[in-house]
């Protein structure tokens, strides 16, 4: 009875999305070195190459969670969440019949089983990630992200911006995403993120407010002359081109942080006004929920500390009964704190009596207090501050 009622769960699974199987030559990252050996050794430090359940603490205590609180098959989650993070699973999705196996101990050695611990995803976004995307839905309702929001090529065939790149080793194809709007291909993962309930934490896509830059300027840094493969031609010379480096700098980069944002200090009455002005594409803080923005205030009399408070920028989740939670389990979040693209925010603060100067500083967290606590966090990395700016002013006491 336990093997036909396995063999029932078995054919009933929900797979998803269509999916392009990416062939053996292509799953390692390592081989396209001899060719790339600069792309790859700065994707290999990058978190695109740590996108992945084993590599990222945040990313695995996030999974953890959800399948904890939703009581869902670890696998289940991991499916969910490799939309985005490990999109060239041969699974795309679960559905009940899967969850029932699970439980029952009958899913060891299923497809999904094995598309999970498969080698082909063991890299998170690796090159066959985004160069083997052959087509993006932008009609598509603003749900549908990562895979649900791709066409892939043939195994082998390779997407990127120069109509006159050839190579011995693949096809190669160009198209406008990779080079005329890259934006389209960001947004393909870096969207609106929604959580389990339906909760929009993440809007990136919507709140982009510059045509004219794209999101690569910043995060893949000015273009340069160099070599983007070294194969050389039947002349003996390989070419050169503009490239951009495939580090990918995001928000866990300090130098990416310093005057990010703009710090003005002023003094209305009896109080310090605080403007931050965001020249940036895309408010910040931005990206998951409950990074952070922290505004450190330093009241002064001489020499002599008044008093040192703290003011936060971020966001809080609940779930039902109001119990704080992570964005991706969300029911309800707190006000939107963040400083829009291209604009501003003014905070007010009392001066002390006594006060000669003020000293803010600003400074940018990865995750606030709150999550770092509910899912257990031990890396630095998540609680430290990345300094941005500092502005000091002199008081006028009127008391």
């Amino acid at each position: 009875m336990r093997y036909v009622l396995l063999l029932l769960i078995s054919l009933n699974f929900a797979y998803g999305a269509k999916v392009v199987e990416v062939g053996e030559r292509f799953e390692d990252s390592k081989k396209c070195k001899s060719c790339h050996l600069r792309v790859v050794n700065e994707w290999e430090e990058s978190w695109h190459s740590k996108s992945h359940y084993e590599n990222d603490e945040y990313f695995k205590a996030s999974i953890d969670y959800v399948s904890q609180k939703t009581r869902k098959s670890l696998n289940g989650v991991k499916v969910q969440c490799a939309t985005c993070h490990n999109s060239r699973i041969s699974v795309t999705s679960t559905g009940s019949d899967y969850e029932i196996a699970s439980i029952m101990g009958l899913a060891k050695g299923s497809k999904v089983d094995k598309a999970v611990n498969s080698d082909n995803i063991s890299e998170g976004v690796n090159c066959v990630v985004c160069h083997n995307i052959d087509k993006i839905h932008n009609e598509y309702d603003d749900s549908k992200l990562g895979i649900n929001r791709v066409e892939w090529t043939e195994s082998g065939a390779m997407t990127g911006p120069y109509k006159d790149a050839f190579s011995p080793y693949h096809k190669t194809i160009s198209h406008e995403f990779m080079n005329e709007k890259p934006n389209d291909l960001c947004f393909v993962c870096h969207a609106n993120d929604r959580s389990v309930k339906g909760l929009v934490f993440s809007d990136m896509k919507n709140e982009y407010q510059d045509e004219k830059k794209s999101c690569v300027e910043c995060h893949m840094g000015p273009q340069r002359k160099g070599i983007a493969a070294s194969y050389r031609t039947n002349e003996g010379k390989t070419v050169e081109r503009m490239v951009r480096s495939h580090g990918f700098a995001g928000a866990h980069i300090d130098s990416l942080w310093k005057g990010a944002l703009k710090l003005e200090l002023s003094q209305k009455d009896d109080n310090v006004l605080i403007e931050i002005s965001n020249p940036q594409a895309h408010n910040i803080p931005s990206g998951f929920g409950s990074r952070e923005i922290v505004v450190d205030v330093v009241s002064k009399n001489g020499d002599a500390v008044l008093e040192t408070k703290s003011i936060s920028l971020t966001r809080y989740y609940t779930r039902r009964n109001g119990k704080p939670t992570i964005a991706h389990l969300a029911e309800e979040e707190s006000k939107d704190l963040s400083i829009p693209a291209n604009g501003k925010k003014i905070l007010k603060v009392p001066t002390l009596h006594g006060t000669t100067a003020v000293e803010v500083t600003l400074s940018y967290r990865l995750v606030n207090d709150e999550v770092i606590s509910l899912l257990k966090l031990k890396d630095l990395i998540w609680s430290e501050k990345k300094y941005i700016a500092k502005e000091s002013l002199k008081v006028k006491s009127s008391f």
